[in-house]
């Protein structure tokens, strides 16, 4: 007897689309090229013995967050989230670091004259937020909160750095903006990156990002503990899909792959003005990243820098914008805007007693070589002098070691391609079901469908409430209605 569904990897989105399924009654397996499952939420012993490190996703903010991921017990299933004192540190070399706080109070006061104008960009979006996030992360559609989310919206197509310069007076506010825009992996010129901006500004005062105890593998180890529990059983690792008759009968394949692996596997059977349009998606820059072991804690010029998750070494607005903007025209800035995590502050299971793990990367061009460790070490090392001499090992990953270790990630693109005006609503093709395609057996819930990057299992969840619609038997609800599939299982016995 055939198989419902075969989804085709495990990062989130394709453990959410399977677990989504699983609970809504179809019986679904799952393939996955690797010995282990997980995607972008592998942890691999990268330098030392008992040095854990995150090989891509590190701090959670969308996960944590996550409408589906807020619906299913994950906590029983063994994950933890570990929550920060506060979200993001953003140091500058000559004055005290700027943070983001969950209470708004607190993070306008460090805001200075223009702590005012922080709560009234944040505040509106502060009374529902999840109606908010249920509505972004999703496809072009009709808004279940149309007034909210037209306020957003209004906010959300300038260019960030415009919106910063609007907004507010002082460098601090701006520099703590440009830092969270940043994260679209554009020019902050560009339309739309102040969507990013207001997006992780507000997740900030509604969870601090956490990490994940023992590491971002745990997510997806809860993932499969959930899906197991709901009858899905069938996971094959170690099996890479070159085209589809290496799999199982079934009566749809969801693919949690990039469009360019969905074109080389299905092609066959896809016509071919669809194919013309997968190949030209567009993948945008990559990144360069290292991972640290070190002897102690990274020693920040202010102290208070190890109070948050993430750190955003970038200096003010202008020089974080010209970074984002050297990395779009295909150069690599000298001045390269930092994102580090230091998870080890928080989950002292991360690295031996006594030692902490490090976790640090820049936007480069697209399939980039280069190592680029001297210039990322020297960014730290000016905001935490002596930081090189407590590094015993690293490990250094270019882009093109991404696109190696994740076929997905082409040319380094971790977030599934570039999100800028002419993509942002229109992954991996304009199409009124971006996650359909025009064989009605064949449907794609990965990164490079909407919503986009992050460890949130939002593309999946959608992808699957498109399959559930095509097989015709019981549909799933949309994000904002709760999600929780009826025959959810408890969790593992202790």
């Amino acid at each position: 007897m055939a198989t419902d569904v075969v989804v085709v990897g495990s990062g989130p989105n394709g453990l959410s689309a399977a677990v989504a399924l699983a609970g809504a009654g179809y019986s679904v397996e799952i393939v996955e090229a690797r010995e282990r499952i997980g995607g972008g939420t592998r942890t691999d012993e990268l330098t030392l013995p008992g040095f854990r490190h995150d090989v891509c996703s590190a701090a959670h903010p969308m996960g944590i967050l996550s409408p589906f991921f807020r619906s299913l017990p994950l906590e029983a299933h063994g994950l933890e989230w570990v929550r920060p004192e506060a979200s993001v540190a953003h140091p500058l070399l000559d004055e005290p670091a700027i943070f983001l706080e969950t209470s708004v109070d607190t993070t306008a006061e460090g805001l200075g004259r223009d702590g005012e104008a922080w709560r009234r960009l944040v505040s509106p979006f502060l009374a529902d937020p999840h109606s908010l996030l249920a509505d972004a992360l999703g496809p072009l559609g009709f808004p279940r909160k149309p007034i909210a989310f037209a306020r957003f919206g209004l906010r959300a197509l300038w260019p960030a750095t415009l919106l910063a310069r609007t907004l507010f007076r002082e460098r601090r506010a701006r520099a703590l903006f440009a830092g969270c825009a940043a994260h679209s992996i554009l020019p902050l010129e560009q339309p739309f990156t102040a969507a990013l901006g207001l997006i992780f500004a507000v997740t900030g005062h509604v969870e601090p990002w956490p990490v994940i105890r023992g590491g971002s593998e745990r997510l997806a180890e809860a993932l499969v503990s959930v899906f197991r529990s709901l009858g899905g059983a069938a996971i094959r690792t170690g099996h890479r899909v070159r085209s589809l008759a290496d799999l199982p009968p079934s009566r749809a394949v969801l693919f949690d792959t990039d469009p360019l692996q969905l074109a080389e596997i299905a092609g066959s059977e896809l016509p071919a003005g669809y194919l013309r349009r997968l190949r030209g998606y567009r993948y945008g820059p990559g990144v360069f990243k290292l991972d640290w072991a070190l002897e102690g804690p990274i020693p920040w010029r202010d102290p208070r820098v190890r109070r948050a998750s993430t750190v955003h070494l970038g200096g003010p607005l202008e020089e974080v914008a010209s970074s984002e903007r050297a990395m779009y025209r295909g150069e690599v800035s000298r001045t390269p805007f930092v994102l580090l995590v230091q998870q080890s502050e928080h989950d002292p299971s991360r690295a031996p007693e006594g030692h902490h793990t490090g976790y640090a990367y820049i936007h480069v061009p697209g399939g980039h070589h280069e190592d680029l460790t001297e210039l990322v070490e020297s960014r730290v090392e000016q905001f935490a002098p002596g930081f090189r001499d407590r590094i015993r090992a690293r490990h250094a990953m270019t882009a093109l070691d991404f696109e190696r270790y994740n076929p997905n990630w082409v040319g380094g693109a971790i977030t599934g391609g570039a999100a800028d005006l002419f993509q942002l609503f229109t992954r991996p093709v304009a199409a009124l079901d971006p996650y359909a395609t025009p064989n009605p057996k064949l449907f794609i819930g990965s990164a490079s469908t909407p919503p986009g990057g992050g460890v949130h299992g939002m593309g999946g969840y959608h992808a699957a409430r498109s399959i559930a619609r095509q097989l015709g038997g019981r549909g799933l609800p949309h994000p904002a209605d709760g999600l929780v599939p009826p025959q959810l299982g408890p969790g593992p016995d202790p």
